[in-house]
């Protein structure tokens, strides 16, 4: 009777059991063929998107001439565009054709020397040569050439500075400009020439430091500008050093040139010259 009874509560806590462990199972199932549809769905889309990859690279490979002319055309066509929009090839033949940005920001131009004159230089223009686009967007078809005037900014040419240019620029040589202001068809520039890869020489400066020219009003610069406080500082120290040391138009006579002077301009002097001439 015992062994009856204990028969019959083991097998009822069996059947517990298992129900209890049937909602687990049923889940677990489900959960399993929900993976599985996921892994078919995504099986089926993943040999299209593979399909595609694999088309564009086999097309690719197979056009890759076409594929490379395209990018290099594409990049042609950039440099094309960002040439034109910045004036980069152009040649500039007067004042007026040179941009407003570019005397706004005081670009730097490459010029050759054409002639110096008494109130500064004739300069060609030399723009940057790109071997290929230059010839294909030149607007010019005539070989003529027309010089930039150039007045050095800042600065009074003297005689001696005029013949110290000639001197020092010689025909075809290069300088480079850096626009300051335009006054009509005049530049006002700062002119520089290459001495070595590493180092250039403000002709505006040297002129002043020789005591080869004057500091003179920078036309088209307005005086409470950083600029012309920048301009004036830089080219009155170059002049305060020619006056030191006594150069060019600061250079003082010595105590016989002053009194040979002072001995020429006497009235009693030219009296006695007057009378020798009439003998």
């Amino acid at each position: 009777m015992g062994a009856s009874s204990g028969f019959k509560g083991g097998a009822r806590a069996a059947r517990r059991q298992n129900v209890n462990n049937m909602p687990e199972s049923a889940s677990t199932e489900r959960e399993s063929e929900e993976e599985m549809r996921d892994t078919q769905q995504r099986g089926e889309g993943s040999p299209s998107s593979f399909n595609v990859v694999s088309l564009i690279s086999q097309f690719a490979d197979d056009n890759l001439t076409l594929v490379r002319n395209i990018s290099t055309g594409l990049a042609i066509a950039g440099v094309i565009v960002i040439a034109r929009s910045i004036k980069l090839i152009t040649k500039f033949q007067a004042a007026h054709e040179i941009p407003a940005r570019f005397i706004e920001r005081n670009v730097s131009l490459r010029g050759r020397v054409h002639s110096v004159t008494e109130s500064g230089l004739e300069v060609e223009h030399v723009p940057i040569y790109l071997p290929v686009l230059t010839p294909l967007l030149s607007k010019r078809t005539d070989v003529s050439m027309s010089p930039l005037l150039v007045h050095l900014a800042g600065v009074e040419l003297t005689p001696e500075g005029v013949t110290w240019l000639q001197k020092n620029l010689a025909p075809a040589q290069t300088v480079w400009l850096k626009l300051i202001t335009r006054e009509d068809d005049i530049l006002h520039c700062l002119v520089s020439q290459s001495k070595g890869s590493l180092w250039s020489c403000c002709m505006n400066e040297e002129l002043l430091r020789l005591g080869l020219a004057r500091t003179a009003p920078m036309a088209g610069v307005l005086p409470d500008s950083r600029l012309y406080w920048h301009l004036h500082r830089r080219l009155h120290r170059a002049e305060l050093k020619a006056e030191r040391k006594g150069r060019g138009l600061w250079k003082e006579d010595s105590l016989w040139e002053r009194t040979a002077t002072a001995i020429r301009n006497n009235a009693l002097f030219r009296l006695i010259q007057r009378i020798f001439k009439r003998t």
